[in-house]
């Protein structure tokens, strides 16, 4: 009997035969000494934009949290669950990474959600719907947009979410304190999932540009 989908039990078999087979030696040391990953990754949990795929990175390489739409909160020390900000306190004070990259995606879910409001939650918690209304402000200026397409709002929303989300790292002290010292740098990028473009931005100007 098996107790996962047959698509990831054959995915694994590949998995062993393949790439860790071939850096099963990368495999055994990390788990000897432990990871030390110089960069996080803010990233969306959309199936189509993982960051490990997308930067082809090695194990132990990148420290990824993901959420919806790829958004950080600000920084709320209270008695709630903050998952993302746990990520984020664990990757700058324990794991010390030298970089925090937030990275959006074209036809993200959650921004289209933030732009086109449904009029009934899909559950009781609308969990979604909080969640985005982080960017609500943001959202409902650029869908009021009347000059913009449709899709030059989604990319216009994507990209903006991103600076708000660097806006929103820069409000926990840790942040803020090293990326003062120069000891952390943040950045935003944004992966074209037609295309497999990735913009970068110019953190002087705000400007997504092709690297």
């Amino acid at each position: 009997m098996s107790y996962l989908p047959d698509n990831l039990l054959t995915g694994y078999r590949d998995f062993m035969s393949g790439r860790y087979a071939t850096e099963s030696e990368r495999y055994r040391t990390l788990a000897k000494e432990g990871q030390k990953p110089e960069t996080m990754v803010i990233a969306c949990c959309d199936s189509r934009a993982a960051p490990e795929t997308i930067f082809n990175a090695s194990p132990g390489e990148l420290f990824v949290v993901r959420n919806v739409a790829n958004l950080v909160p600000p920084y709320e020390p209270d008695d709630k669950l903050h998952a993302t900000s746990a990520a984020l306190e664990f990757a700058v004070q324990s794991l010390k990474v030298k970089n925090i990259v937030v990275l959006g995606h074209g036809r993200c879910g959650g921004i289209s959600a933030a732009l086109n409001p449904m009029s009934e939650p899909l559950s009781p918690g609308d969990f979604i719907g909080r969640w985005m209304s982080l960017v609500a402000p943001a959202a409902q200026m650029v869908a009021g947009n009347d000059v913009m397409t449709a899709s030059e709002r989604q990319t216009a929303m994507e990209r903006i979410s991103i600076r708000f989300s660097l806006a929103n790292l820069r409000t926990f002290p840790c942040v803020d304190i090293l990326e003062k010292k120069g000891r952390l740098t943040l950045h935003g990028a944004w992966f074209d999932i037609s295309s497999g473009e990735l913009w970068a931005m110019d953190p002087a100007t705000g400007d997504f540009e092709r690297p």
